[in-house]
């Protein structure tokens, strides 16, 4: 028996394990001390609490726990890191590089950026959501300090190609920040190996509490520094002052230790999900996934329905919880710039639906939701002229609407 609504958002926000849950608790009441008071036992047992998820956290993503700088959310640490390296590095340069499809943290920190005389050079991905390399390469310049490139996408799932780009930022002698929000946790991550400068990531799209979040900061080969935008006592190596949300990061680095030990294993199981919930899906005429099928996340599908109405579609789905853009966005009726920016039609981006799987979604859940979006797509075809038209072999393309 399937419990509705279902969810199927998990790349808006993911539910809490129960694990994590336990962790956090005693944080709340016994031990709640002040990580940063230094003189009794009460902020001796939060600092050392703070210190373990420290490495738990690094652990996951190959890093040192020393650059690991806490932050609210994955938004102030992408804001901390364009911004913070901006102002530290003016001297070198003015120049930032980035993608059009990035999320709204990056795109409008750099459009911050440029009203104070920064300049940002937007660049455009392929159909399948890739940029191309030599573009990249074009676009950097001597002025160029920082780069950042979202490891995958939050809308359709595409992992961008990290190790070359930050490479070919580090022959310019530029820095590579990544906003690596989606993929943290679900697919393995190594800032060395990778040639990573700084990270963003949060702990409430891994199983962990929403509110903390950290950025990644390399220490050595090269130092990259930060300049703070919270100023305070200076907490974090003063690049961000405050209190620490002591339960929030201990909840962080559990999150970050069960996705370390389980990840290779729910891949596994997701990835069989996204593939059966998208086979079934396809089967209706005129359906499309978006982005490319061979670099993604094992548990994201993005699939346009053709002659749907996007949202007719959203009613017709209403005991399933996804999206037709990202959580960010989604309040306004605008289709998605994600999609707009892999080239799809206003209509088309207007009639798809994100998918995201997660650790508590079951197999049973995957059928109702096939069973649930067939349905709505083929009644609201049903009720379609255009489905009509196309259906009697009409090219709609060449189509002369007459204005009202």
């Amino acid at each position: 028996m399937v419990n509705l609504p279902i969810y199927l958002d998990n790349n808006a926000t993911t539910r809490m394990d129960e694990r994590v849950l336990d962790a956090m608790l005693p944080y709340f009441r016994d031990n709640f001390g002040n990580a940063a008071s230094r003189n009794h036992p009460f902020g001796w047992k939060a600092e050392e609490a703070v210190d373990y998820a420290r490495e738990q956290i690094a652990a996951l993503i190959g890093a040192s726990e020393k650059e690991i700088i806490f932050t609210s959310g994955a938004t102030e640490s992408n804001n901390l890191a364009l911004k913070g390296v901006a102002e530290m590095y003016i001297s070198k340069g003015n120049h930032i590089v980035t993608l059009v499809t990035e999320h709204k943290a990056i795109l409008d920190t750099c459009k911050h950026l440029e009203k104070q005389g920064f300049k940002v050079t937007y660049l455009p991905v392929g159909v399948d959501g890739l940029v191309d390399l030599a573009l990249v390469e074009e676009a950097i310049t001597n002025e160029t300090v920082l780069v950042s490139v979202m490891y995958a996408n939050n809308e359709i799932g595409v992992i961008q190609p990290i190790k070359e780009i930050a490479a070919l930022a580090h022959a310019k002698g530029a820095l590579f920040h990544t906003d690596a929000t989606q993929a943290v946790g679900k697919i393995p991550v190594d800032v060395i190996e990778s040639g990573i400068d700084l990270l963003s990531f949060t702990a409430h799209k891994m199983y962990g509490p929403k509110g903390v979040g950290a950025l990644y900061v390399r220490r050595k080969n090269p130092r990259v520094k930060v300049t703070s935008q919270m100023d305070g006592g200076g907490h974090e190596r003063g690049m961000r002052s405050g209190t620490l949300n002591v339960p929030g990061i201990v909840g962080f680095g559990k999150a970050c230790e069960l996705c370390k030990q389980e990840m290779a294993e729910e891949t596994k199981r997701l990835s069989a999900l996204r593939d059966k919930l998208e086979s079934s899906l396809l089967e209706l005429e005129e359906s499309y996934v978006n982005g490319n099928t061979a670099h993604r996340l094992p548990h994201v599908s993005n699939i346009s329905f053709k002659y749907v109405e996007g949202e007719g579609l959203i009613m017709g789905v209403k005991d399933i919880a996804v999206s037709s853009g990202s959580a960010c966005t989604s309040a306004s009726l605008e289709p998605s710039y994600v999609l707009k920016g892999l080239g799809l039609s206003d209509d088309l981006a207007h009639s798809s639906l994100r998918f995201g799987l997660g650790r508590f979604t079951t197999e049973e859940e995957v059928d109702f939701a096939i069973k649930t979006v067939k349905k709505a797509v083929l009644q609201l075809r049903e009720m379609s002229p255009l489905w009509e038209m196309f259906k009697e072999g009409i090219d709609l393309d060449t189509v002369q609407w007459a204005a009202h």
